[in-house]
């Protein structure tokens, strides 16, 4: 499962071995200026729609890419039984997605820290 690190600048999301496949790469950096919205999810595997480039275990995982063709961009890594975040992010600040949907083991306490940053940069 993805780690999130949260600093006073930026997101930084690890991949693990087998998401690093699916997702096309190891980390991805997101500066927190790019952040518009912040959704603690139940079920982030619901949140992930759209054409996808990636693992989709029907119930159970989608990791890689959604929404190529009609929607927002995403690149997620979520699982079945896992809480999760959906992050909305301004693509026009230089990023590659429209948002994050990642399952989180402390969903909601990454939430209000980056909500906490969020507001202290505004």
């Amino acid at each position: 499962m993805a780690l999130m690190n949260i600093s006073d600048t930026a997101l930084t999301i690890e991949f693990s071995g087998r998401e690093r496949t699916w997702t096309r790469r190891g980390s991805l950096t997101v500066p927190l200026a790019a952040v518009r919205r912040v959704t603690v999810v139940d079920n982030p595997l619901r949140a992930a729609h759209g054409t996808r480039k990636g693992l989709h275990a029907f119930g159970i995982a989608k990791i890689g890419v959604w929404g190529l063709v009609v929607g927002p961009r995403q690149l997620v890594a979520a699982y079945r039984g896992r809480p999760g975040l959906r992050v909305e992010l301004d693509r026009a600040a230089g990023g590659d997605f429209d948002e994050l949907v990642l399952s989180l083991d402390d969903a909601r306490q990454s939430a209000r820290l980056i909500e906490q940053r969020v507001g202290s940069h505004r």
